[in-house]
């Protein structure tokens, strides 16, 4: 598959987020590496990043799910600080996770998670997928079933954690699992669901949805991605 070009601008443009690319990646690893860039973004000694990653199979438990005592039996779990209750995260998913400081205009929790929906909503739309909002959970759905989590943390208005979309995801093991809430069977994803190429018949698969998402990401979250940097750059 052809390389995911990366929109280019200038470095010391304010607007201007560094693009990581990242292959699989524990998910112990890609939280050492947020909290950390989130410490030096506080510190203003890093811009804006963006990493894009995927993890091997682990369900997260934000405080909603341990308070109501959410159970994953069969799959490893690990807790965590965002928002949100149970999610899935294994092969077929992009993440994405924003390290972005957001100016006094933008902060707001609720504002902050419209704009990661809308972000994920048009790279679907990129794609000839329409993904819509519900007015009662967090997170993107198509079909009527939902495909993408949100979930965020925050400190000084700097956030970590961020997006799951399920794209190819393996056998039934996101559609078994009870995700934050939802009963088993509603969440699942795109090639569940028959979405399986674009408009021009091209492979809908990771690389293309991030694809879809750095074309998208200046209209949804005011954001031009840099050249794109490895892991190994971060990490």
């Amino acid at each position: 598959m052809a390389p995911v070009e990366m929109v280019r601008a200038p470095l010391d443009d304010m607007n201007v987020a560094r693009a990581v690319v990242g292959g699989v990646v524990d998910y112990s690893d890609a939280t050492q590496t947020m909290d950390r860039l989130r410490k030096q973004r506080i510190e203003d000694s890093v811009a804006d990043t963006i990493l894009f990653l995927q993890h091997p199979e682990v369900v997260t438990m934000g405080p909603r799910a341990r308070k109501e005592g959410a159970k994953a039996d069969g799959y490893r779990t690990v807790d965590v600080d965002r928002g949100g209750g149970m999610t899935w995260h294994g092969p077929g998913q992009l993440v994405i996770y924003p390290i972005i400081k957001w100016l006094e205009n933008e902060r707001g929790v609720p504002q902050i998670v419209s704009k990661m929906e809308h972000w994920v909503i048009s790279a679907l739309a990129d794609c000839g997928v329409t993904g819509v909002r519900n007015d009662v959970m967090m997170g993107v759905w198509v079909d009527g079933y939902k495909i993408c989590s949100v979930g965020l943390a925050f400190r000084n208005w700097v956030s970590k954690h961020g997006i799951s979309i399920n794209i190819e995801t393996p056998g039934t093991r996101v559609e078994d699992l009870d995700c934050c809430g939802l009963s088993a069977g509603t969440t699942t994803s795109l090639h569940k669901l028959g979405h399986t190429h674009d408009l021009e018949g091209r492979f809908i698969d990771r690389d293309r949805i991030m694809e879809a998402m750095i074309q998208t990401s200046e209209e949804a979250i005011s954001r031009v991605l840099s050249p794109p940097l490895s892991w190994r750059d971060v990490s």
